[in-house]
C-alpha cells in the first residue's frame, strides 16, 4: 500500500490527543498489527508531520497495552526519520517542579514482559542504546523552549516502570536515591524501538506531579495527572511548533547509522 510521506513523527500521551489542524486520517497496516489509532497526517511550519496518540484516541491502551512495535514501525512506514515523543511524568526530585518540562537524555528501563525489539532473529542484532536520545533533536528543544519562556531541564534519567499501577512510596524513594529525575510508563521500549529502526527520537517529559517518595508529596491521582497536563497543553503545543520547523533535515547523529555493527 502506499502512504503519503512525513518527515517527523509526534507521539501524543495522556491528555495530549491533537497537534494538526485538519489533518488527513491515514490507517496504516505493520506486521506487528495495528498501531494504537490512525495516523493523523498534516504539516507545521512547512515540514510534513505524522500524528499518533499513544494510548489511542480515548486512552484505551494502558501503558502495558500499548503495541509499541506497531506505532513505531507505522512511523517508519511513512518515511519518518525523526519522531518526538511528550508525555506526562512524575517528578523524582523536589528542585523538577510540576509545570516543568525536562528534556531527558538517559532511560532506566523497569518494565517486564513488552515486546521490545525488532530482531527477534534469525540474525542477532545488538544496537546500543548507550545514549538513547537524539543529542540533535534534544538541543533544538531546549533552545526553543527557553525561547517561549518554558522552564525546562536540559537533561535527565526517566525510569520507566511497567504499571499501571503507580509506584509504592518505598519504590519511588529508592528511585529518587539514585539520582533519576523522572518517572513514567510508555518511554521504553518507545524510545529504543526508534533508535533500531534509526529514527531520531527525543523525549519531552511534561512534569504533572511529585512521585510518591518525595518528601511531602501527596498519592498521585490519574486525575491530577491528567488536570495539569490539560493546563501545561497549550506550552506543549507551542513548543511543538516551534521546534518542529527548526529540525535539520541532515542528520549526523549516532541514530542514522545506529544499525552499523550491529548484526552479526
Amino acid at each position: 500500500m502506499s502512504y503519503p510521506t512525513a518527515e517527523i513523527g509526534v507521539f501524543g500521551g495522556s491528555g495530549f490527543y491533537s497537534l494538526l489542524e485538519d489533518p488527513t486520517e491515514i490507517r496504516v497496516d505493520t506486521p506487528y498489527g495495528a498501531p494504537s489509532a490512525p495516523v493523523m497526517y498534516g504539516s507545521i511550519g512547512g515540514r510534513s508531520v505524522a500524528f499518533l496518540p499513544r494510548h489511542g484516541t480515548a486512552h484505551q491502551y494502558p501503558p502495558h497495552m500499548i503495541n509499541y512495535r506497531a506505532n513505531v514501525y507505522a512511523m517508519k512506514q511513512l518515511g519518518v526519520s525523526r519522531i518526538i515523543g511528550p508525555n506526562a511524568c512524575g517528578s523524582l526530585q523536589a528542585h523538577v517542579k510540576p509545570g516543568d518540562f525536562v528534556v531527558c537524555d538517559q532511560f532506566v528501563d523497569r518494565t517486564s514482559g513488552r515486546k521490545d525489539t525488532f530482531y527477534d532473529g534469525p540474525s542477532t542484532t545488538h544496537v546500543s542504546s548507550a545514549d538513547p536520545y537524539c543529542p540533535t533533536m534534544r538541543a533544538v528543544a531546549v533552545d526553543k523552549a527557553r525561547e517561549l519562556g518554558i522552564t525546562v531541564h536540559d537533561s535527565g534519567t526517566v525510569v520507566v516502570i511497567q504499571g499501571p499501577r503507580f509506584s509504592t512510596r518505598a519504590e519511588s524513594r529508592w528511585f529518587a536515591s539514585q539520582g533519576w529525575e523522572v518517572i513514567n510508563m510508555t518511554q521504553y521500549p518507545e524510545s529504543y524501538l526508534a533508535r533500531e529502526l534509526e529514527m531520531c527520537y527525543c523525549n519531552i517529559s511534561l512534569i504533572t506531579d511529585y512521585d510518591a517518595g518525595t518528601a511531602g508529596a501527596e498519592p498521585v491521582t490519574n486525575e491530577e495527572v491528567v488536570r495539569v497536563f490539560g493546563e501545561n497543553n497549550e506550552k506543549l503545543k507551542n513548543l511543538l511548533y516551534s521546534m518542529i520547523p527548526a529540525l535539520p533535515v541532515e542528520r549526523p547523529c549516532v541514530c542514522a547509522t545506529a544499525l552499523e555493527g550491529a548484526v552479526f
